[in-house]
């Protein structure tokens, strides 16, 4: 299962928590697709936090109901699209996503971390791009946009596995914490968000997440709308009204 604890009003975390590996299982993708739904009617949530719990961050697919399911064709293809569907709406959430990597990150479980907006793991974390292993492709597009092509290829040709000090050199994640202070430090993370412009927020990430695939002009040109659109915000006037009375903003997203 899936557990839900809101840290505050606006940061919601969410553990996985289905021994040994994390696997997402049908039912665990039933389950993130109905979070999801909640997530999106939520106007108060500025950012979630996503880790597992035990030794494992996520190990992708449930490999034992995968086995079931290649007895048909149409049995295997609808899993991967269901698993691609979960991870594709989890990625195209507004608000900034943070991945605590409490452990091996495997498969589907590494595309579930390339889909976070901030990564962050623990020393003995364990990362393997697995889909070549089992005579699939996982997270050839997504990897090569935040490694680079030379280091991702290296990754997913092999299904090598590679530790935090590597991930972090790759920069496949930006920090590693003890395990006893990722949580707290990932939470710290989302606070530190959570205290910022929600419209600037979603729109930085917008951008960012588009930057790679519009032109320069395009790019540009999009940044400036976005610019423009946020100038004519309520939080902008009230940011600029606390920076003159020389206190601290407190942004309502609107």
């Amino acid at each position: 299962m899936i557990h839900q604890t809101y840290i505050t009003d606006h940061i919601l975390l969410l553990e996985l928590d289905n021994p040994p590996a994390n696997t997402l299982a049908k039912a665990m993708k039933i389950q993130m697709m109905k979070i999801m739904d909640k997530v999106e009617q939520n106007a108060e949530l500025r950012a979630i936090i996503i880790t597992g719990r035990g030794t494992k961050f996520c190990s992708g697919d449930d490999l034992k109901e995968a086995a079931y399911n290649v007895k048909t064709e149409h049995g295997i293809i609808q899993n991967l699209r269901d698993f691609s569907a979960v991870i594709d709406r989890f990625e195209a959430l507004e608000i900034p996503i943070i991945a605590a990597i409490n452990g091996w990150c495997i498969g589907g479980g590494l595309e579930l971390a390339l889909c976070c907006d901030i990564r962050v793991a623990v020393p003995d974390a364990k990362f393997i791009s697995a889909g070549v292993n089992v005579g699939l492709t996982a997270s050839a597009f997504r990897l090569p946009r935040l490694i680079g092509i030379g280091r991702a290829k290296r990754l997913l040709l092999t299904g090598d596995t590679i530790n935090a000090k590597t991930a972090l050199e790759y920069g496949l994640i930006t920090d590693v914490f003890d395990s006893n202070l990722l949580l707290a430090e990932a939470i710290k993370i989302a606070k530190t968000i959570a205290q910022k412009a929600p419209l600037a927020i979603k729109a930085t990430k917008n951008i960012a997440n588009q930057s790679l695939d519009l032109d320069y002009e395009k790019g540009l040109k999009f940044q400036q709308e976005q610019l423009e659109n946020l100038s004519k915000t309520q939080d902008h006037k009230m940011a600029l009204e606390a920076f003159l009375e020389k206190r601290k903003p407190i942004f309502e997203g609107k």
